[in-house]
């Protein structure tokens, strides 16, 4: 019925310089529905909730939210808000700066009657949101200073701040979290469901869709494909419809043959992050780092790589013990680092794919100061290629890229520097199955070349997928190394219970 509609799209259409975001799409929700919004990297999705929460204008095409029986369509974001519109972004949306509780209530500071600030009650009403998120932290600390997956458990939780909420979109909220917390989330969705509140979910983790989801959209090369009700799809179904082709095993790749060490690091330790870290690495290895969220593994990539500090430790390279006191040390000692958030840590966002791809060496093509123009835009140009970048050209703006090709830059960028060891801080967060396959296939091309590759995962099935060999962290120590063939008998059931215990 009509009156059960809470969102109506109707002949969307946005387009960007040479990208066609979104052509003619038309789509309703009902109250209280979990509405699954699929489709690959580029297909529109991001840009279809970007318009439908005010954050961009569409070219042509209207969307309305029935506000208790009047339709409403907002014109920017502080309208949607107002209709109770809410959205919970792929990139952590979040003043970094401040504390937990000043994000809660950003914009509706409470005050006491002398007119200062009710610390009191900010403190006392956001500690009730935590406790009921079950996260580990205190009101007043800062955003800067938590880890990046917490961060977005703040961001999930901080909708619940809000006295009016008809529709939420949750775009890959669960591309950082572990299992429990993952849980905690869906339990959120379920009470707002129960509330009749509509949700839009995107994720690439299908398995997500088919537990928590009413129903599927669709969307491929910006057009509107169909909409489906979960119970009458499977995952390769929808994996057919999204991509228009058969997806085989995900993790098949050709293991490389496994070479002489590369890296070694022994008794690595950093006050408060982590303590005793030894492993070894080789050439055409691909070692797997699984654990928890506060595990310690990004921390240790980031030590060993100079941007956090060590307290004690060694590393040695080929064997010659190094000195690493920052990123530029790590990458002249043929290091390369990819981010777990690539847009923070990653791109120049606003700069284009030429420079972004240059970012790391413009040093190698350059003399007395003078960049070689040439050399800048043929780099570009083989990389694009090599690492399959997908844009209309090198000067496209990378912020202008969807998820899987702004990744692709970023390994382009390190790829240009020809390191010998990569780091890959949870690589495919974000990224559509076909882009998944696409970046597991130049993890395989990096290892049959000799390159020694670390690769870290919250997903549990990407990482004992992909590795040869898995080490386990837990509270800032290992609790567990695992070999090919134990990796291949063990669940993930086993690995979970590595990462809450202490060997």
């Amino acid at each position: 019925m009509a009156e059960d509609i809470i969102l109506k799209v109707d002949n969307i259409s946005k387009t960007y310089p040479g990208v066609k975001a979104l052509q003619n799409v038309s789509l309703t929700i009902k109250k209280g529905e979990v509405r699954a919004l699929l489709g690959e990297n580029g297909a529109g999705k991001s840009t279809l909730i970007k318009c439908i929460m005010g954050v961009e204008k569409a070219d042509q095409g209207t969307i309305s939210i029935n506000v208790d029986g009047t339709w409403k369509s907002p014109q920017n974001v502080s309208e949607s808000k107002e209709y109770g519109m809410h959205a919970n972004y792929q990139n952590v949306n979040i003043a970094r700066e401040l504390s937990i509780a000043e994000n809660y209530f950003l914009g509706r500071i409470p005050t006491t009657r002398f007119g200062t600030v009710d610390w009191q009650k900010m403190n006392r009403e956001s500690k009730s949101i935590i406790d009921k998120f079950e996260m580990d932290v205190n009101p007043q600390d800062k955003i800067s200073e938590l880890p990046i997956a917490m961060q977005e458990m703040v961001t999930i939780s901080k909708i619940s701040v809000n006295e009016t909420i008809r529709l939420v979109i949750f775009d890959e909220p669960t591309a950082l979290l572990e299992n429990e917390k993952v849980e905690i989330l869906y339990r959120y969705i379920r009470e707002l469901k129960s509330q009749g509140v509509s949700i839009i979910y995107i994720s690439h983790r299908l398995e997500e869709l088919m537990e928590i989801c009413d129903t599927v959209t669709i969307l491929k090369d910006g057009q509107y494909v169909d909409t489906k009700n979960i119970s009458d799809v499977d995952k390769d179904m929808l994996v057919s419809l999204m991509v228009g082709r058969e997806v085989g095993e995900l993790y098949n790749i050709e293991h490389a043959e496994i070479g002489p060490e590369i890296l070694e690091v022994k008794n690595l330790a950093a006050k408060g992050m982590f303590n005793d870290i030894s492993f070894k690495l080789h050439q055409g290895e691909i070692l797997g780092f699984a654990g928890l969220v506060g595990a310690g593994r990004s921390e240790v990539m980031s030590s060993i790589f100079g941007v956090e500090h060590l307290d004690s430790g060694e590393i040695y390279i080929r064997g010659e013990k190094v000195q690493i006191k920052s990123p530029r040390d790590a990458i002249r000692k043929g290091i390369g680092f990819l981010t777990e958030d690539r847009r923070v840590d990653g791109l120049a966002l606003p700069l284009s794919v030429k420079v972004n791809t240059n970012m790391y060496s413009y040093d190698a093509i350059s003399k007395a100061g003078i960049i070689n123009r040439k050399k800048e835009k043929e780099r570009a140009e083989e990389y694009k290629t090599k690492i399959g970048v997908k844009t209309p050209d090198i000067e496209q703006c990378v912020e202008n890229l969807s998820g899987g090709n702004q990744q692709k830059v970023v390994i382009a960028k390190l790829l240009c520097r020809e390191p010998d060891i990569l780091i890959f801080d949870e690589p495919t967060v974000g990224v559509d199955v076909g882009a998944k396959q696409e970046i597991y296939k130049i993890i395989e091309m990096l290892a049959k070349q000799g390159k020694g590759i670390i690769l870290i995962s919250s997903y549990l099935p990407e990482v004992m997928g992909l590795s040869d060999r898995m080490i386990v962290m837990a509270e800032g120590r290992i609790s567990g190394v695992l070999n090919k063939e134990e990796i291949g008998t063990i669940t993930e059931e086993d690995v979970l219970r590595l990462a809450s215990t202490i060997a």
